[in-house]
């Protein structure tokens, strides 16, 4: 229990922020004059007191469906404040996911941005009784209700730091979503802890560039700040260079939370190139004496590109490109590496841009404990395993998941593979289970997509993997089917046999456009490849995926 923090709940944290930092600038979008943390604070109980009028109770859940924005925070915060539970939704979720999970979470309102509206507005669920528009906190529909500033919320809320405050969806592309579920006391102290890998003040800001929605932003781009009494500066639009590079010069932040692709681009996009383009520079960064001192100028020009004030630039959510780190390191760049999951709210293990090493993801957390469970003797290799205050409660509804990844002594199974040196930091090795985590870090189900193909005509099975960092599908068709479907041609065409595989060609792009309509934009589809033979199953019928992911090489056609 840290001494500054007595109480580990929302309610508890808001209220410390209030006053310690009451007329320090709390959260903006960028250019705006930021709103206060006594204003702040105003906001979340005028909420509070509008949820109650909604007949929003300790335990109900509401979700959240927006782009980031000042008012995400409030309605976080007015939600947890009353012991209600928060469900965040991703903004690039299908209507279908955004269904499943309303659905599945019994969610009983829903703050939702004008933007995103139309992805709800067809929606029947049973259980949601109100919409409410984010940007104002006006009632989409009917005038009963009215946000009105200076209300305070008549209900005493005793908010304990075991109740739930969230439930966070980590797949709904099929009805089998899989929601985890955050105590006020996991997320909590997750950011509490987080203060140990790097010192945060009143005087920092931060610039956020990824969703709310994602547990990562959420506890260590918002909660954590939060605390601190650093001001949070929002994009009113999607971070394109072009919204981007504005808003550094004018924010000019001094933290930031990125994924490995967006530093991965800026290096094959701009810094590669810049040195491949003459013949000198091109031989010099060959040579390490030489390739040094261009990354450390390249380094300098790219930290005043980021407003030149940054101290800690926080990469997550995925495993950050070799290459490019070893450039970040010559450059002095301050980056620094965390890793986690959402399981873990999020974070397991960090290090600052001062202590970082190559390749390895820092030292377990504050009050976090890591063990390499069944370890290779040879490489010291495997599966780890966490234990703190920050491992979620469980799966919601779901109790045999839950069973499968935690222990009854309280251990999660994170189903990553890694190795811990003698210096305790941590190396990831890869990932024992099927999730494929995209290049923005989010988890791809790769069995979610099958399933959509697999209810496609003609298919008989599939497997999703990724190729060179994209999603392919390999696809074996059910060949007599169409053969079938196609008989009458038997007698017309020449070269029946070519007739049946251009057939395939034209399924294979449709079979792209379908599922790329059907899932979300991390989950689409690059390629779609033609399995001729059977996939190998085991004794269970379950396919091997490992010989069809680029180390297995299976051959594909």
């Amino acid at each position: 229990m840290n001494d500054s923090f007595p109480t580990l709940t929302f309610p508890a944290l808001l209220k410390r922020s209030a006053e310690k930092f009451s007329e320090r600038p709390a959260v903006a979008f960028v250019a705006d004059t930021p709103i206060t943390y006594h204003d702040f604070y105003e906001r979340v109980l005028a909420v509070t007191a509008m949820l109650e009028k909604m007949g929003v109770k300790p335990g109900d859940k509401v979700a959240i469906l927006s782009a980031n924005m000042p008012n995400w925070g409030v309605a976080y915060f007015a939600i947890t404040y009353m012991g209600a539970v928060v469900v965040p939704l991703l903004p690039d979720f299908s209507e279908q996911e955004i269904k499943n999970v309303l659905e599945h979470s019994e969610a009983k309102a829903l703050f939702v941005s004008r933007a995103l509206i139309s992805k709800v507005d067809k929606l029947k669920i049973s259980s949601l009784k109100s919409r409410v528009h984010i940007e104002d906190f006006s009632v989409c529909k009917g005038k009963d209700l009215v946000f009105k500033l200076g209300n305070k919320p008549k209900g005493s809320y005793m908010v304990s730091e075991d109740m739930l405050a969230a439930i966070i969806y980590t797949s709904g592309t099929t009805g089998k979503s899989k929601g985890v579920m955050l105590t006020h006391k996991n997320i909590c102290s997750n950011a509490v802890a987080s203060r140990s890998v790097q010192d945060i003040t009143p005087d920092d800001r931060f610039l956020s560039v990824l969703p709310l929605s994602h547990t990562y932003e959420n506890t260590i781009g918002f909660l954590l700040p939060f605390i601190s009494g650093s001001s949070i500066y929002y994009l009113r639009k999607l971070p394109t260079p072009a919204v981007l590079l504005p808003a550094l010069e004018l924010v000019k932040p001094t933290l930031m939370l990125s994924v490995p692709l967006i530093i991965e681009k800026i290096y094959r996009s701009k810094i590669l190139p810049a040195f491949n383009d003459k013949k000198l520079t091109r031989s010099l960064y060959k040579k390490p004496f030489f390739r040094k001192i261009l990354n450390r100028m390249a380094g300098k020009k790219l930290y005043a590109m980021f407003g030149g004030h940054l101290k800690f630039f926080g990469i997550g959510g995925a495993k950050l490109d070799k290459e490019v780190e070893a450039f970040l390191r010559e450059a002095k760049f301050p980056y620094a590496i965390g890793y986690g999951l959402t399981e873990t709210s999020p974070l397991l293990a960090g290090v600052n841009p001062k202590n970082t090493k190559l390749q390895s993801t820092g030292p377990a957390l504050e009050g976090v404990t890591l063990k390499i469970h069944n370890p290779n003797p040879e490489t010291g290799e495997g599966e780890i395993w966490a234990k703190g205050d920050n491992v979620m409660k469980g799966y919601y509804k779901e109790p045999e998941l839950t069973k499968a990844v935690l222990t009854g002594d309280g251990w999660f199974k994170t189903g990553d593979l890694g190795f811990v040196d003698k210096d305790g930091f941590l190396y990831i090795r890869g990932r024992s289970k099927n999730v494929i985590v995209g290049p923005s870090g989010e988890n791809i189900f790769p069995e979610d997509i099958e399933s959509v193909i697999n209810n496609y005509p003609h298919v008989q099975e599939s497997l999703v993997v990724e190729l060179k960092g994209k999603l392919v599908a390999l696809v074996h068709f059910d060949r007599e089917s169409v053969e079938l479907k196609y008989r009458e041609m038997k007698e017309k065409v020449a070269d029946f046999s070519g007739f049946v595989e251009d057939k395939f060609e034209e399924m294979k792009k449709d079979i792209r456009t379908y599922v790329n309509s059907k899932v979300n934009r991390f989950s689409r589809i690059a390629e779609v490849k033609l399995q001729e033979e059977e996939f190998v199953k085991t004794a269970t019928k379950k396919i091997k995926r490992f010989l069809y992911t680029e180390k297995g090489n299976k051959k594909t056609a």
